[in-house]
């Protein structure tokens, strides 16, 4: 069996994951459990999977009486350290995301990453801890799942362009004039996905492909010019993958983000879920176009974050991490997300970093240039 951890646990992946794992007890095991601040639903999940290893954000949400906990910004490496996993699922929302998957591979943990932010912030420190303790990062996000898999059995010099999916979310036929106008309820009813808030808001800006632009060139170690996004509404085909050759690899399901966590758990082999296939028998239509960078320029400002991944990604990320709260508590309109986001760049363009601890030091220095912007 499988020793799994499972971070941000009551979260969308979180509650995914445990669902995957409830299909095929046989084959895992949970050791440790770590949530924001629903410590309610965390006790009911540590009863129900007997997790004695358990962590929380908030000092405000305490645990039920007789249960032990981690609590704090450091709880999900505590919890790793103390559960002693074979696989990290890193379900966790933001920044906050990156110590605990460099914890995992430090661990000697498989990662099975749906925080993307670890590697837009600080890809290349990750990327060496992983290959110097010898463990796979394992990719989470429907899409780079998807990649990875069309990739399996393939020569990595054959790949002519990797061809990541966007819905294109709620406002892909809007036009930019009312972008203004856009209401945060508008903002979080994403047309295909039941996602968290800040991944839904970035789907409907789009800078959540752009942030998946970034992870890619860390995940499959190539370069901006190979890495192509098609807007494709049904969310069907996850991604592809063409070579050399001009054929191309895609991979299609329903719409269901266990089926790529379950992928990651059980790599290299495949679980049998009970999930409704893909019905082919009602005339399924499959559409593609291309993405409208003027009206969406958060793909223009990932692009360019990559001048330098080392800093302008993680500014980034913070910039706009703080930009959407701003946006949902009513501070800040719709269209002035991506704003935020690239003055923000340009007041910390000089910046440096050496260690993973600069790196949060940056996206600390980060988020209070975008609140100054803001006020």
């Amino acid at each position: 069996m499988k020793r799994v951890t499972v971070l941000g646990s009551t979260g969308s992946i979180g509650r995914s994951a445990l669902d995957v794992i409830r299909m095929h007890p046989e084959s895992f095991q949970v050791v440790g459990l770590c949530a924001g601040s629903n410590t309610s639903l965390l006790a009911r999940q540590s009863e129900e999977f007997k997790v004695e290893v358990l962590g929380h954000f908030s000092p405000a949400s305490p645990l039920p009486a007789k249960k032990c906990a981690a609590v704090g910004m450091n709880a999900p490496v505590e919890v790793i350290s103390r559960s002693a996993p074979d696989i990290v699922v890193n379900g966790i929302s933001g920044a906050a995301g990156f110590l605990p998957s460099l914890e995992a591979v430090r661990a000697g943990a498989a990662l099975a990453l749906a925080n993307k932010e670890s590697l837009v912030i600080g890809g290349a420190f990750l990327i060496a801890e992983a290959r110097k303790h010898g463990v796979p990062i394992l990719p989470v996000d429907s899409e780079h799942s998807a990649v990875f898999q069309c990739l399996q059995g393939e020569n990595a010099e054959s790949v002519r362009r990797i061809i990541l999916t966007a819905s294109g979310g709620p406002f892909r036929n809007r036009p930019a004039g009312t972008f203004r106008d856009i209401t945060p309820a508008e903002a979080l009813a994403h047309p295909t996905w039941s996602m968290g808030r800040r991944i839904t808001i970035d789907s409907a800006t789009m800078m959540n492909k752009g942030l998946e632009i970034i992870e890619a060139c860390w995940l499959f170690g190539v370069g901006l010019d190979i890495i192509e996004v098609t807007v494709h509404p049904q969310s069907i085909v996850h991604s592809m993958v063409e070579f050399k050759d001009r054929c191309t690899k895609a991979l299609l399901s329903a719409p269901d983000m266990r089926q790529a966590i379950a992928y990651a758990l059980s790599w290299p082999e495949r679980l049998e879920l009970s999930l409704e296939p893909l019905n082919l028998g009602t005339g399924l239509g499959l559409e593609f176009f291309p993405p409208d960078t003027e009206k969406f320029p958060a793909l223009s400002v990932a692009r360019a974050a990559m001048d330098r991944p080392e800093t302008l990604p993680c500014i980034m990320n913070a910039a706009d991490e703080v930009a959407i709260d701003a946006f949902l508590k009513g501070r800040l309109r719709f269209d002035g997300i991506v704003e935020v986001v690239k003055k923000t760049m340009d007041t910390l363009s000089g910046s440096t970093v050496d260690s993973p601890e600069d790196v949060m030091e940056l996206d600390r220095q980060s988020r209070k240039a975008a609140e100054a912007i803001l006020s």
